[in-house]
């Protein structure tokens, strides 16, 4: 199961329970800044905020197994080309077909 799956799993279960809090410290011209967005959304501030903040979360972990899925992908592209496979039959028939019908004409 993926990071992203759990995250998404958590939240819906999350989302039916919203018995938690949570505050935060912020300017006044950050608070107008959402209460900006959240009016031309038609939400209220809390409901922009959890949703904004629930599409950021999702968005950072989804980027972070793409980007551990690219490492990985990496180095075993990089193995590949440092102690490639021996070839197995289809590859060498597949040689012989491309050196007899390409290569020899």
């Amino acid at each position: 199961m993926t990071i992203l799956h759990t995250a998404h799993s958590t939240l819906n279960h999350h989302n039916k329970l919203k018995t938690n809090r949570f505050e935060a410290r912020i300017s006044a011209s950050q608070k107008q800044l959402f209460q900006q967005a959240a009016y031309l959304l038609g939400r209220s501030l809390t409901d922009f905020i959890v949703s904004t903040m629930q599409e950021a979360s999702l968005r950072v972990i989804q980027e972070h197994e793409l980007l551990k899925l690219l490492d990985q992908d990496r180095q075993l592209f990089a193995k590949s080309l440092m102690k490639p496979p021996l070839p197995n039959k289809r590859l060498k028939k597949a040689a012989s077909h491309y050196h007899k019908d390409v290569i020899a004409k």
